[in-house]
């Protein structure tokens, strides 16, 4: 199994010396014949496989077909039960620790760790120099050029902003953070490695949908063999090249990304004449909608990004009637309209005494049979919005005017941790049938549970001991069950497979009420809202444009806030004294301001020598940079072991000259800045 580290050679291999791809052995992986088992059940029987050097490819096939299983195998964690698996020897795996990781380290140093070779590269330069072995000095540190040692800590930074962190978050350590936010820091620190395989199983699980963008330019910037698990469609379509789809025992490949993948496939199943009828009666309904939503469309973009979304669905119609799994949202009782005003709305939270304001101003009325999708950065108020409108929290201020007979069905983020773990699903319904309504006899239940796949002794199985994806289509079956009018759904498809995701996709677009939507899948976002709402600087705002535009916007913003940081930085500091009394401000006497001279002039004075100091040691840094940038050219070159081992002396008395300067330098820097700001 991979280390912890993340990066690592595959641990079935003999690792050779050279990173340089051998000319004798085949660069790819083959599977052929390969068996795969889990405990007595074969899950891949007999099956072939080939994945060539630079290919990017997304693993599909339905929760329980092997996908987990085939990953085990590639790194190492499981071996073929029979046949020949083959992965080159000399290729360098990262790929995501799945462990919560426990740690005081900084945010920076825990993902600069993933670069194994690096920190083993540092570890020799240390044991180097305490035996004062010139020759390994001098090699250590042509191998940490090599290895990029001059711009590591700014590459570990920029993964970890892409994630989404701020700047004053850096040097937190990770245990500060949330789970969700270690995982992201886990991703980063796979990022990290130099690697040649990058195996990634549902990467975007933990992320919104600014880092899920970013994530997307990283990865198709990636030069190594890729293999990724993903239920976000529009991830997969991004970032990959080939598909490998898993079903009854086999593996097929395609050579395309997920829709050609959908597209061929269904294209296959219209020529089973097996399941032709099932098919005719999905296709029917569905086509039913489709033809009477683009009746209606309005051609504002986000409505046509709609349109564009369920032609995908009537072109791919025989792969959703094919899914083992699909439902619908009865027929709300009543459509009250509108279905709740918020009149000058003051939304946050409270903690500890403490009111904390995210959003203010919000005037907006939600009509009868919109589809809203709420956007908005990680932190700026989305989930706040959802929880206020669901009466979860309280607004700070302002009224929200509810419509005679709403009825609200509310999907939580943390909606599964409020689940009973130790209760069946059908005492999970029968509960909600006797509290909330409608009341219903056990076998109405049990009927009503199979139509959500738990059939049998599932309805007996404690929820605890269910999958993500288990649990969060109980939550939906009891929120179908309670009959609303308008549905407030915030990352439902964070535990769904994409087969659940297409059925959820399906009965939101039928569904008569209204439908308000926080989401990081962006095919979700575009199949159900025909409008969007942005939530942002505090304020509530219409976004007027489709996905594609929000995800520019997103690009575009996050340019700005670097370019924020960098001038923030670079901006000198201003004196205590200029803050209080700005020359030739109102109040600004002539004695305050012959003061003020005086003390400039003092101030002058103390800080003129150390002035003189640091431009000294500007001076004498860069000298010292250009002699290190020399002496490593020279190491690079064809040398004698006595010159070499000279070098590499010099090399680390320039180094170690350097840190020394340095270190003065930024006292000199904190002294002169302290007297200028009168701390």
């Amino acid at each position: 199994m991979a280390t912890s580290c993340n990066c690592a050679e595959h641990p079935r291999r003999r690792p050779l010396q050279a990173t340089a791809l051998s000319r004798e052995s085949p660069v790819l992986i083959t599977l052929k014949n390969v068996v795969l088992r889990r405990s007595a059940k074969v899950l891949l029987d007999k099956v072939n496989l080939t994945i060539n050097p630079g290919e990017k490819v997304g693993l599909v096939g339905r929760n329980g077909a092997g996908k987990s299983t085939l990953f085990a195998l590639f790194n190492g964690g499981l071996h073929e039960d029979a046949g020949d698996f083959y992965l080159p020897s000399q290729w360098r795996m990262g790929q995501v620790a799945q462990n919560m990781p426990e740690t005081e380290e900084s945010a920076t140093d825990f993902v600069l760790g993933g670069d194994v070779v690096l920190m083993e590269l540092r570890q020799k330069l240390t044991e180097a120099e305490a035996s004062e072995d010139g020759m390994a000095i001098a090699h250590a540190y042509t191998d940490l050029a090599d290895a990029g040692e001059h711009d590591a800590v700014p590459r570990a930074q920029a993964l970890i902003q892409g994630l989404g962190f701020k700047t004053s978050e850096l040097d937190k350590p990770v245990n500060s953070f949330s789970g969700g936010w270690r995982m992201r820091l886990q991703l980063a620190r796979a990022l990290m490695c130099p690697s040649d395989l990058l195996l990634l199983d549902e990467p975007t699980n933990h992320l919104d949908l600014d880092a899920l963008v970013w994530l997307e330019a990283w990865l198709k910037r990636y030069a190594g063999t890729m293999i990724v698990i993903s239920h976000d469609r529009e991830f997969l379509d991004a970032v990959t090249n080939v598909t490998v789809h898993i079903a009854a025992q086999q593996l097929t490949r395609y050579g395309s990304n997920y829709s050609g993948f959908e597209t061929l496939r269904a294209q296959q199943l219209e020529l089973q004449s097996s399941s032709f009828a099932k098919q005719q009666d999905k296709i029917a309904h569905l086509q039913k909608f489709i033809d009477r939503f683009k009746a209606k469309a309005s051609k504002a973009k986000q409505a046509q990004s709609r349109v564009k979304a369920l032609e995908r669905m009537e072109k791919i119609a025989p792969v959703l009637a094919d899914a083992d799994f699909t439902f619908e949202f009865k027929e709300p009782a009543n459509l009250p309209n509108p279905m709740l005003a918020i009149t000058d709305g003051e939304f946050g939270y409270t903690v500890e005494g403490e009111t904390k304001t995210i959003v203010r101003g919000v005037n907006k009325s939600v009509l009868a049979g919109q589809r809203i999708g709420i956007l908005g950065a990680n932190g700026q108020g989305k989930s706040t919005l959802v929880k206020t409108i669901a009466g979860d929290v309280p607004q700070l201020s302002g009224t929200i005017t509810q419509g005679k007979g709403l009825s609200i069905g509310y999907f939580a983020q943390q909606e599964l941790d409020v689940l009973h773990p130790q209760d069946n699903p059908l005492e999970h319904m029968t509960r909600l049938a006797r509290d909330v309504g409608p009341q219903a006899r056990e076998q109405e239940l049990r009927n009503f549970l199979g139509t959500f796949n738990f059939a049998g002794d599932m309805v007996k199985q404690a929820v605890g001991t269910m999958s993500g994806g288990e649990k969060a289509r109980l939550v939906l079956a009891m929120m179908v069950w309670q009959r609303p009018n308008l549905l407030l759904l915030d990352e439902p498809t964070n535990h769904l497979d994409l087969a659940t995701r297409e059925a959820l996709s399906m009965a939101l677009n039928e569904f008569e009420g209204t439908v308000m939507l926080v989401s990081h899948d962006r095919a979700l976002l575009r199949a159900v809202c025909d409008e969007f709402w942005m939530v942002g600087r505090g304020v509530v705002s219409p976004f007027d444009g489709d996905l594609d535009d929000y995800q520019r916007y997103l690009l575009d913003e996050s340019k700005r806030l670097r370019e924020e940081a960098r001038v923030e930085a670079a901006s000198a500091p201003v004196s205590i004294a200029a803050q209080v009394h700005p020359a030739g401000g109102t109040g600004s006497s002539s004695s305050q301001r012959k003061q003020d001279a005086q003390q400039r002039q003092q101030q002058a004075g103390l800080a003129k020598p150390l002035k003189k100091e640091l431009e000294q040691a500007d001076k004498r840094m860069a000298q010292l940079q250009a002699d290190k940038a020399a002496l490593e050219a020279r190491m690079a070159g064809a040398l004698a072991p006595a010159e070499l081992a000279d070098t590499g002396r010099r090399l680390k008395a320039a180094n170690d000259e350097l840190q020394t300067l340095e270190e003065r330098w930024l006292a000199l820097s904190g002294q002169i800045e302290a007297i200028e700001t009168g701390a």
